[in-house]
């Protein structure tokens, strides 16, 4: 049984078992010594309501099982659409955005450079959209406001 009992100095509730009552503790929130009052009917609590309750702690023994080799594996990928199957293909849409800032090197723009070679990398037949792009962003050496452009390359890859 479990018996409620506060703390004189700080007026924090604290519970201690029946057993406990006459021995000294000190307070787990204000560090002051105290003595654990004996057990009488205005602070003893015999029936605990959560015990119960559906919240109730329920002792589980669950067993995990133990394999000599690697086991196979449960989740599996989806196939791939019938149109992508009978074409043989099973490259997916992919998005590449290119910032012009993202590109200038020591006052140098190499933003067409960039985009000309990740263009001929995916190749044409790959490429499904290209976008432009306005942007704006602060630049934090000045604290301006900055409106700056790119592009959007939509590929298959």
């Amino acid at each position: 049984m479990d018996l409620t009992f506060i703390c004189p100095a700080c007026k924090q509730q604290l519970e201690a078992d029946t057993a406990m009552s006459g021995s000294e503790i000190q307070c787990p929130t204000c560090n002051n010594k105290l003595v654990i009052p004996e057990a009488d009917a205005a602070n003893v609590r015999t029936h605990n309501p959560i015990a119960s309750s559906a919240s109730a702690k329920q002792e589980y023994h669950f067993s995990v099982p133990v394999h000599d080799e690697p086991v196979e594996s449960l989740i599996v990928k989806p196939k791939p659409p019938l149109e992508a199957a009978a074409r043989g293909e099973e490259k997916q849409l992919r998005i590449r955005c290119i910032r012009r800032t993202d590109c200038v090197e020591v006052g140098k723009d190499h933003f067409e450079e960039v985009v000309n070679d990740f263009l001929n990398k995916i190749g044409e037949t790959n490429l499904v959209s290209i976008n432009t792009l306005n942007y704006t962003h602060i630049d934090m050496g000045t604290r301006q406001i900055l409106t700056d452009y790119g592009v959007m390359i939509v590929y298959k890859g």
